[in-house]
């Protein structure tokens, strides 16, 4: 499939993010080397023949990590969150300046803050008078602010600092996001969410984001859903795909932190990267939140799923 807006698409550029400290639980941080151990990269560079860059090394950003992390305004750790994305977008900016696909591989899903803030930079100067659109396939919407979280975890709250909806009122906690590196609410579109807080309902709402829940996808069918996804993105975007594993029914993929049950198959899920993949479009993607040390019988399920469904977004059908 040719790409519409990359002029190198035969390479790709990797960022292994090993970083878990946007939510509590520990083993998130693997996921990469579990990935890249269960033959991602392998087949990707052999099967689909991309050119990898930087492809195998694992950042741990342990030099940015702080002895000491208070919680600021409800947010858990909210110096190493901010530090970890900021190189990150630096990282994947550096990849997405160049016109390749750009893979990211974490990690907890508050990495996002960061693979958007790089993407949307790079996209603006490489692609003048365009706005990246995002699809955000989850069971989580995201999209909590510091005054709305239950939890404090800031995976929850990524859409909220990549919308601009919550701000960081100091340089070393998300102050560091320039308006260059956001993406329009009315450019993100959510499917298989079932899993809300109240408060994420009245953001939806109020700022009328698009969304398709597990229960639109179970009365219409995975192909509709993504026909209206994909229509209401418009065919003249080029697409950033957050994935996050949770977003695949627990049977198909244990080994999370946060999994609900009702959500996709494999089949289901796959379905969607083939359908960005031939759109065109695809310039970025992310798959988040493999944690091979929870329900450690199911991890290389898991990790099997998630291989399947980076394979489906670049170009082949799951093996």
């Amino acid at each position: 499939m040719k790409s519409n807006y990359l002029a190198n698409s035969a390479e790709l550029g990797v960022v292994a993010a090993g970083f878990s400290g946007g939510q509590p639980k520990p083993g998130v941080a693997i996921g990469p080397s579990a990935l890249i151990a269960g033959g991602l990269l392998t087949q990707l560079e052999q099967d689909l023949r991309y050119t990898l860059v930087h492809g195998d090394v694992i950042h741990i950003y342990l030099s940015l990590i702080p002895f000491e992390d208070p919680v600021y305004k409800n947010m858990n750790r909210p110096l190493a969150v901010s530090a970890v994305n900021k190189r990150i977008s630096e990282q994947v900016y550096e990849q997405a300046r160049q016109g390749r696909y750009v893979l990211t591989l974490g990690g907890d899903h508050s990495i996002s803050i960061g693979t958007l803030a790089g993407t949307a930079k790079a996209t603006r100067e490489r692609l003048p008078g365009k706005e990246l659109a995002v699809l955000w396939v989850d069971a989580h919407a995201d999209i909590n602010t510091p005054d709305t979280t239950i939890s404090g975890n800031i995976h929850g709250m990524a859409l909220a600092f990549s919308t601009g909806l919550a701000k960081g009122d100091r340089e070393d906690v998300f102050g560091w996001l320039g308006k260059e590196q956001l993406i329009d609410k009315k450019r993100l579109v959510y499917i298989a969410l079932r899993d809300l807080d109240e408060a994420e309902e009245v953001i939806l709402k109020e700022n009328d984001i698009k969304r398709f829940k597990m229960a639109d996808v179970e009365r219409d069918g995975i192909e509709r859903v993504v026909d209206l996804a994909l229509d209401y993105i418009g065919a003249d975007s080029p697409i950033h795909l957050s994935f996050d594993i949770d977003a695949l029914d627990p049977s198909e993929a244990p080994s999370t932190g946060t999994s609900v049950p009702g959500g996709l198959t494999l089949e289901q899920g796959t379905y969607i990267g083939k359908r960005v993949h031939e759109t065109g479009n695809l310039v970025a993607m992310e798959l988040v939140e493999v944690n091979p040390e929870l329900a450690p019988e199911g991890a290389a399920k898991t990790v099997a799923a998630g291989v399947s469904l980076v394979r489906s977004a670049l170009g082949h059908a799951a093996v």
